[in-house]
């Protein structure tokens, strides 16, 4: 049979950029699911896949300078980082970290022991925590109700358990940055909390990373994070270890990365990682009060144009890329498709947790209820997103706002 143009055996040809035009008409905000690849981690990339593509662990001499590069690209992280390089594991992303770092904490805590976590924690976490621990060792931290984890409450739930017949704390779990509201939480504080009280930290810098200075991640006891949300490529991301975790393994099986995970290294991949990572820290980071300011206006102007809106959060620092919004009428998902049809991609919250039956974990957490978690949809931009994109997206929202109205006329408040 005569193969069709679809099966002709020629790869299709993509513009330069690795884009599809119709994709290039879309205004993005959906960063906090996943960034575009910047340009220096596909330059970084594409020169590794030449330079260095042998395998790392290969005895021959391209092996070894493949070897050299891998453990340059761990250097140049921990320098960005804070940290020392040789606790640094390059992993699949943040998921696998997440759940490594669970299941070590399973493994080796005493009995007694319980695990101190944010309710608001991603759900590779949640998720993680929920399958390596009974209930009873788990301890839920409180949160103020726009989201936070205070100082306060980390040392006071420490005392909490260590003063009663109900164990010890085994480690503390809270992220660095919310995915879905953008709050950020005090981790460099809550980091020396737990030095104080002698108890491992756990830190999800995943959305931090690539938006604010990554400087002092190096100080939590454990940190992790993944390429695809700072411009890096998707399956790669980093896990820092703790100091004194002693047999701790991600994947056992090889030699590779010091026996913490097996298998061969997606050099390339990392190469990108880092490359994305320092591009950020060294060209977009310090433009952030001015991003933070596009951000306010674009809520402030939205909130006297559109009767009955809310912003999730608005009373404490987030980050400059992300407007969780409270919508007076009208379930998400029909902003999120009108607004699709409109040229704008925003989504309803996390994207791991699309499909998933009930309301957010995270509003639920925050005190919103079943109902007003319908009407809320997230709002996260990245570094190539102007100021003309958030008028416009605002303009659209205006818009979409009478389109979605019920037909009384009452909207919720």
């Amino acid at each position: 049979m005569r193969p069709g143009p679809a099966s002709s055996g020629a790869a299709p040809r993509l513009p330069r950029d690795g884009a599809f035009r119709t994709v290039e008409a879309v205004s993005y905000f959906d960063h906090n699911a996943t960034s575009p690849l910047s340009a220096a981690a596909r330059e970084a990339w594409l020169r590794a896949n030449d330079e260095v593509w042998q395998n790392p662990s290969s005895p021959h001499r391209a092996g070894a300078r493949a070897r050299i590069r891998l453990d340059a690209e761990r250097k140049k992280l921990a320098e960005v980082l804070d940290a020392d390089p040789d606790r640094l594991i390059f992993t699949g992303g943040a998921t696998e970290a997440a759940s490594a770092v669970i299941a070590h904490f399973a493994r080796t805590l005493p009995a007694d022991a319980r695990i101190v976590v944010n309710p608001t924690e991603h759900p590779c976490v949640l998720e993680a925590v929920r399958a390596s621990f009974e209930p009873q060792r788990i301890a839920w931290l409180p949160i103020t109700a726009n989201g936070v984890v205070t100082p306060k409450a980390v040392t006071e739930m420490c005392h909490s358990i260590s003063d009663t017949r109900s164990g010890r704390v085994g480690a503390v779990v809270v992220m660095a940055a919310n995915n879905e509201t953008g709050v950020l939480q005090p981790w460099t504080e809550l980091a020396e909390v737990c030095r104080q009280e002698r108890v491992p930290f756990v830190c999800d810098a995943s959305q931090w990373l690539g938006k604010l200075p990554a400087g002092g991640l190096g100080e939590a006891d454990w940190s992790f994070g993944a390429a695809h949300k700072f411009g890096g490529p998707k399956g790669v991301g980093f896990l820092q270890r703790a100091a004194d975790a002693s047999g701790f393994s991600i994947r056992p099986g090889g030699g590779q990365q010091r026996g913490h995970r097996g298998g061969t290294e997606d050099l390339p991949g990392i190469a990108a990682m880092v490359a994305a990572l320092r591009d950020a820290e060294q060209t977009k980071v310090l433009h952030e009060d001015e991003r933070l300011r596009w951000r306010e206006q674009f809520e402030r102007k939205l909130l006297t144009s559109i009767p009955g809106v809310r912003v999730v959060a608005a009373e404490v620092e987030r980050l400059w890329n992300t407007v969780s919004l409270l919508l007076p009428h009208g379930e998400n998902t029909r902003w999120v498709a009108r607004l699709d049809q409109r040229g704008f991609a925003v989504s309803t919250g996390s994207a791991c947790a699309t499909g998933k039956e009930g309301p957010s974990h995270v509003l639920a957490a925050m005190g919103l209820s079943p109902e007003e978690a319908k009407r809320v949809i997230r709002i996260s931009a990245g570094w190539d997103t102007t100021q003309e994109n958030w008028t416009a997206l605002r303009d659209a929202l205006v818009a979409v706002s009478t389109e979605v109205r019920p037909a009384n006329n009452v909207i919720s408040i």
